[in-house]
């Protein structure tokens, strides 16, 4: 009787040996930051059936939104998420100031100012006096947090023209939902607008735009995926099933078949208009992403010096020293 009552813990320890010391009884829970539906939050959240393979299996996902990437750095160094989609100019901040040296580049998200592809807006309203980024002068411009990738090329496109916040203009941070109105209420005379919220049929008609993250800092390497070393030697086969899944989410929503559909299922996970995404998701009208999942290092290592440039980061930073693309390698080869 007492063999029998055993057996099922005998059998169950055999079973873990058997698998060895890396394997999970259960799936592993991916705490995943984002700020945009659309643009750094993982397709995977919303739920076309039959793509991520992995899903369920080896992981599931936990999507957790932030208003940007700054206060990820916070939960990153706190345990609170696993992956975040940060910055190139929060990626710095989490490094130098924050003290996250075992920080890892892992994939790309997606990357602003490829030719032919979209990159973000500055816009003002159309009956403004605003035509030139020197009319700024005295007035009110909008960020949706310090630091952020947006606010760094807002903040290198003022100094380019003798602006500087506090002295002799006002930056003002809100979420990127509020922006829109607080343009229209004459609250900001400058907005930031990044997708999907530039796409607004209403903003294209009451404003312009005065200029582009283009105009100011190049082609950037907007967002990449990073986490942190401990948590990817630990569940690194978890780790590529994410990253598999995530490219196969990419590869689908990217079909131009798939479009209606895609549009669609945004539709109906953000509760946003189909015609808000109609014209651009997923085309040259959105942001570039790389179908391999890999960055553009050499935007990034630009990007970071001219976060230098604007008196957010102290000293230089090698971008590549922290690059582990070992993983998303992986998970694109199986893609072939």
């Amino acid at each position: 009787m007492r063999f029998t009552k055993l057996a099922p813990a005998v059998l169950l320890a055999a079973a873990a040996l058997a698998l060895g010391p890396g394997a999970q009884a259960d799936p592993l829970k991916v705490r995943y930051g984002y700020v945009v539906p659309g643009a750094d939050a993982p397709l995977m959240m919303f739920k076309k059936a039959g793509i991520a393979k992995h899903d369920g299996a080896s992981y599931t996902l936990d999507a957790i939104h932030f208003q940007g990437t700054p206060p990820m750095i916070t939960a990153l160094a706190a345990g609170e998420i696993d992956v975040a989609p940060l910055a190139y100019s929060t990626l710095s901040l989490a490094i130098q100031n924050a003290g996250m040296s075992d920080l890892r580049i892992i994939a790309d998200v997606f990357q602003d100012g490829v030719p032919g592809y979209y990159t973000n807006e500055f816009m003002v309203l159309k009956d403004s006096p605003f035509h030139k980024v020197e009319d700024l002068k005295g007035h009110v411009a909008s960020t949706n947090a310090a630091g952020a990738a947006v606010d760094i090329a807002l903040r290198a496109m003022l100094k380019k023209h003798g602006l500087e916040d506090k002295k002799n203009i006002t930056i003002l941070e809100a979420g990127f939902p509020n922006l829109k109105a607080m343009l229209f209420e004459h609250k900001i005379d400058l907005m930031i607008a990044v997708r999907p919220f530039s796409a607004a049929p209403d903003l294209r008609e009451k404003a312009r735009t005065l200029f582009t993250q283009k105009d100011a800092i190049g082609r950037s390497q907007m967002i990449i995926m990073t986490a942190r070393e401990p948590f990817l030697k630990k569940n690194h086969a978890a780790v590529v099933d994410f990253l598999e899944d995530t490219l196969r989410e990419l590869h689908w929503y990217s079909e131009p078949k798939n479009h209606d559909e895609a549009v669609k299922i945004f539709s109906d996970n953000t509760k946003i208009p189909a015609a808000v995404f109609q014209g651009w998701i997923f085309t040259k009208g959105d942001f570039y992403r790389d179908p391999a999942g890999m960055p553009d290092l050499k935007a990034l290592q630009a990007n970071v010096e001219t976060q230098r440039e604007t008196g957010f980061l102290k000293g230089d930073l090698d971008v590549k020293k922290y690059a582990e693309l070992n993983y998303v390698e992986e998970a694109a080869k199986r893609l072939k």
